[in-house]
């Protein structure tokens, strides 16, 4: 069987980028979530002996979670190629951001001087970074115009916030 594209006019260079209505503060928003989910990830525990995973989680990973969100561009969502294939989006984060975001769960399991609360902490940081970027690429407008970028940068802090499980309930609000 051949298949036979249709050949695309001459002049089908794609329309100029053209912003959501907020669009700067969701961005802005989500690289001060992605700076505060850094410095927390620094402020962890540092392993009792040097290991290579404990160089990690204090270097990379919060480089790569302030990377992904400072560099989030809807722009660079899913699209058409001019061949008439689909062309998936990276939302402005690059593929090694992305492998660093995406083996955070492989390394837990040697991450053993951090509490199990630390690691679902972590895990749930990866993960909404991941999502935040996920979105923009699938569907910007959406994202955007219906807060859902807004609510996972919200997650992003709930889950880097400090822990206040032994504190009383009027206290645990001032926070």
């Amino acid at each position: 069987m051949t298949i036979a594209y249709l050949p695309t006019p001459a002049d089908s260079a794609d329309p100029p980028y053209e912003p959501w209505a907020g669009e700067p503060e969701v961005l802005a928003e989500a690289a001060a979530a992605g700076r505060r989910a850094a410095a927390w990830i620094r402020s962890l525990p540092a392993p009792p002996t040097p290991r290579p995973v404990g160089t990690w989680i204090a270097g990379a990973l919060p480089d790569a979670v302030e990377a992904a969100t400072a560099s989030l561009d809807p722009a660079q969502c899913d699209r058409m190629g001019p061949d008439g294939r689909l062309i998936e989006g990276t939302a402005g984060v690059d593929a090694g951001t992305t492998s660093t975001l995406a083996i955070v769960p492989c390394v837990l399991s040697d991450a053993d001087w951090l509490t199990p609360d630390q690691h679902l902490r972590l895990l749930a940081v990866a993960s909404v970074v991941t999502g935040i970027a996920r979105l923009l690429a699938d569907d910007p407008g959406t994202a955007i115009l219906h807060g859902l970028a807004a609510r996972m940068c919200a997650t992003l802090d709930h889950a880097t916030r400090p822990d206040t499980s032994g504190l009383a309930p009027e206290f645990e609000q001032a926070l």
